[in-house]
């Protein structure tokens, strides 16, 4: 489960070039991400993949190879074996850190036989309403995973657990395909008409033997690995019933609670409310909402920063809530692009790292830069991470007053030595603000621990200290 000041690190990118061992790069690296603050690791999809080698995780061929079987031309996965995964696992947890499987359930691709059958095509601007008569079309949906040879699971996937393809192998065409006898589920989100189609052939979360399948695969994916808990792919094209009751029945094999988080992509946070109580709890969720206004403010000057969680699950409902900057799909030339700028990623980190509300993920892309579009690493994020370890303990003061310029403090506590801070930004000219950060402070001299203020503070009997930034940047003070 979560812990105090807990942070999340999302350890990989699209275009990582890992070479077939970044379990084993991870294992090395373990104690040093814990030393400075790291307390879980979310880590890429671990099974087989459509793509071989080179699969990034999210076209699912077989849940069950999490490298160990000769399926799609590889032994192991882009990642590495299956005993390099586990041991990966067992030496996050020897480091104190917490592992996040990716859980990418919403499909299958790569299927060993095709299968002729009746499909009507829907539209593809609303998936509700059907353009064609029934017809017969060959689709890839037959999985019988020969490398694997039944073990584990004899379960052998056909058309009837799915409900919907979008090609044709027989015409060569795309289009969305509903399978005869078949509904989309209505517990979805409303996009599209009824979004519960994303890609690749659909999984249909009403077939009992696909949900009886589904479980034990979680069952036995927890005892196999030793997994912390999970980060559930593409949450809003999946029955919210269907989830509420997997993420309960896969918790019981657990002495204790999984963490669960999902991704329900909609900048709508009325969506995610929804979701969560349609999951009883049961699950948390990214902050879309909270990515936009970061992103936004990055590229509109006149953005007004005293609004910035205005509209967000962090602040609507921060128990729920995983902050992010940016992540796989929002890095430069993926499907939801919109990178946050340069300019404002130390704002942005700040934002959801040096607040008591929400549990930060910080991205691999933002930490070790991104070589395939030329990002560089997030200056000083290392330090701002360790200050959140450090330094942001007890009572918050917010000074969300002002358009363009608005800060923060807390107080320390005193199970942590030195720990308090204050944090002022601004996205327009260089300014001040008179914040309190506790009389227990008084008189000490308080420094800008990214450097980027060369100013010293000296706070006041009353605990107050007169805190300046920089033109488009933000300072971080703590006692000297």
């Amino acid at each position: 489960m979560k812990k105090i000041n807990g942070i999340i690190m999302q350890y990989f990118e699209w275009y990582l070039d890992c070479k077939q061992n970044l379990w084993n790069n991870i294992a090395q690296n373990a104690q040093e991400l814990s030393d400075i603050g790291i307390t879980a690791l979310w880590l890429p999809p671990a099974y087989k993949g459509i793509g071989g080698k080179d699969e990034v995780g999210y076209g699912v061929y077989d849940l069950y190879d999490l490298g160990e079987f000769d399926q799609k031309g590889t032994i192991k996965t882009k990642y590495g074996s299956k005993q390099e995964y586990i041991d990966c696992i067992t030496a996050l947890n020897q480091a104190g850190i917490e592992a996040y499987a990716d859980i990418v359930l919403n499909h299958k691709m790569g299927a060993d036989m095709l299968q002729t059958i009746p499909a009507t095509k829907v539209d593809w601007g609303n998936h509700n309403i059907e353009v064609s008569k029934q017809e017969n079309i060959k689709v890839a949906t037959k999985f019988t995973f020969p490398g694997r040879k039944g073990k584990y699971s004899d379960f052998d996937w056909n058309w009837t657990h799915f409900d919907g393809i979008d090609y044709n192998n027989e015409t060569g065409e795309h289009a969305i395909f509903k399978f005869k006898d078949k509904d989309w589920s209505n517990a979805v989100d409303e996009e599209f008409g009824n979004y519960d189609y994303l890609m690749g052939a659909d999984i249909d979360f009403k077939n009992p033997e696909v949900i009886e399948e589904c479980i034990s695969w979680g069952k036995w994916y927890v005892e196999t690995t030793g997994i912390d808990g999970f980060r559930l792919d593409a949450v809003k094209h999946i029955s919210a019933d269907f989830y509420k009751n997997w993420v309960k029945e896969v918790r019981k094999v657990c002495d204790e609670e999984l963490f669960a988080v999902g991704e329900y992509w909609s900048g709508d946070v009325s969506k995610l409310h929804r979701y969560i109580t349609e999951t009883e709890g049961q699950i948390s969720l990214f902050d879309v909402p909270l990515h936009y206004n970061l992103y936004n403010a990055s590229r509109d000057p006149n953005f007004n920063m005293s609004q910035i969680f205005e509209h967000t699950l962090v602040k609507e409902n921060p128990c729920k809530a995983v902050t992010f900057v940016d992540n796989h799909d929002t890095q430069p030339g993926q499907s939801l692009q919109s990178f946050v700028e340069e300019w404002f990623k130390q704002i942005a980190y700040s934002l959801i790292l040096l607040r008591s509300d929400g549990y930060p993920c910080v991205f691999y892309g933002d930490f070790y830069g991104i070589p395939h579009d030329n990002v560089k690493p997030v200056k000083d994020l290392e330090t701002i991470i360790s200050l959140r370890k450090e330094k942001a303990y007890g009572a918050q003061h917010d000074y969300f007053d002002d358009s363009h310029c608005i800060g923060w403090t807390l107080e320390g506590d005193d199970a942590h030595i030195s720990s308090g801070l204050a944090v002022i930004l601004t996205n327009s000219s260089s300014t001040n603000k008179r914040m309190y950060v506790g009389e227990i402070h008084s008189n000490e001299k308080f420094i800008d621990a990214l450097g980027n203020s060369n100013n010293e503070v000296i706070i006041d009997e009353q605990g107050y200290g007169i805190f300046p930034v920089n033109e488009k940047s933000v300072s971080i003070w703590v006692s000297a």
